[in-house]
């Protein structure tokens, strides 16, 4: 492949680190990226957060990756405008790929917003991280017209490339086969997690008992009942990650005001290592619902990457995994929090963390990476051979 990777991620790339940032991260040691954020509505202000520059916004997040922040116009994702915001945000890549001096050689576009016709000529993969059309409320967004542009772009994709087996079957009811990347995680990021400071914001006596813990985005994906049932039996349970909109508007003031429940709020992903230090199981709650079933939780593997244990619901992407007990699977709260505790009795060996590692490490990004990369026509050996 010759020229750069256009990256169109489904979050902004501050955001909460997830497969975009993950992915983009690693093609940029391959490869020259320029991640696109998902265009910013000038309702939201007509100023980057960030930066507090207006208009679009391109600045160099590493040494080979570039992150363009576009502005799109007001109800940008309305019917009709949304084809105005895809156009302007074409063209803002177009001129910040000058701007970086970048010829464009691929487009992978992970969000929503259509940027398959940045270049003519060049390669492209629709990469289906979740299913958006079932997820649609999450994101305040139409079912109807992500059905549509979901169906459009895997269409005129070079390739399609999904995190899931249950996103590869929805993309076969498009007539599209699909080449399955699952989700990842970074082993590296947790090989001192032992050695982590402890939390200012927790009590200093949590390092001497057994606690169970979630990490990641609170929101109507998560079975509020797991976690209430985990909170009955006494167990410290320690909640990481920010809760979004009014999620649960009375069940989770109740459960946050508990005596062995600690919420922490959303933390940089730099500093979830001193949390994790103090986690013994991780908990991956998920509700069952349509979009769950279709997803791949990063934060099941994350656990087991910091050698942590985790129970998690019974999703189809937990199965795929074959982790044996390596991952409980629990399907009613009261089942959900017999076996959190009954994992919480089991010593944290160093043994069991190094299982627990090992098995991370089979599923890390930098093997997840290697799939894209070749659909992408990146030869791996002969880049790393320069």
């Amino acid at each position: 492949m010759n020229g750069a990777i256009v990256y169109a991620g489904g979050t902004r790339y501050d955001g909460v680190s997830g497969t975009d940032r993950h992915i983009a991260d690693r093609l940029s040691a391959y490869a020259d990226v320029l991640y696109v954020d998902p265009p910013r509505p000038l309702r939201s202000g007509l100023r980057d957060p960030e930066t507090g520059k207006a208009g679009h916004v391109l600045r160099q997040a590493g040494p080979r990756l570039w992150r363009l922040s576009p502005v799109a116009p007001p109800a940008a994702y309305r019917p009709g405008v949304d084809r105005v915001t895809a156009a302007l945000a074409r063209r803002a890549v177009r001129a910040a790929a000058r701007e970086a001096g970048l010829g464009i050689g691929a487009v992978v576009v992970a969000g929503t917003t259509d940027l398959m016709d940045v270049r003519r000529g060049a390669r492209t993969v629709r990469f289906v991280t979740d299913d958006l059309v079932a997820g649609a409320s999450l994101i305040r967004m139409s079912a109807a017209r992500l059905a549509q542009a979901e169906r459009r772009m895997t269409r005129r994709a070079s390739e399609v490339v999904v995190v899931s087996p249950g996103l590869a079957e929805r993309v076969a009811l498009m007539g599209r086969t699909a080449t399955l990347v699952p989700n990842g995680c970074d082993v590296s990021a947790y090989a001192a997690v032992d050695d982590a400071p402890h939390p200012a914001d927790l009590p200093a006596g949590l390092a001497a008992t057994p606690v169970a813990g979630f990490v990641g985005h609170i929101n109507a994906r998560i079975d509020i009942a797991l976690l209430e049932a985990v909170a009955d039996t006494g167990v410290p349970l320690v909640l990481v990650g920010p809760r979004v909109g009014e999620y649960e508007p009375e069940r989770w003031p109740a459960l946050i005001g508990r005596a062995n429940v600690h919420w922490v709020g959303r933390k940089p992903y730099e500093e979830l290592p001193s949390y994790l230090r103090l986690i013994d199981v991780g908990l991956t709650p998920y509700a069952d619902s349509e979009f769950n079933r279709a997803s791949f939780p990063l934060k099941t593997l994350e656990y087991l990457a910091a050698g942590r244990g985790v129970v998690s619901t019974d999703l189809p992407a937990t199965a795929w995994l074959e982790a044996g007990p390596l991952i409980p699977v629990a399907r009613t709260p009261a089942e959900f929090a017999a076996t959190v505790t009954a994992h919480l009795r089991v010593a944290r060996t160093s043994a069991l963390a190094e299982r627990r590692r090992a098995f991370a490490a089979r599923h890390d990004w930098n093997e997840r990476v290697r799939l894209l990369a070749d659909l992408l026509g990146i030869d791996i050996r002969e880049v790393a051979g320069r």
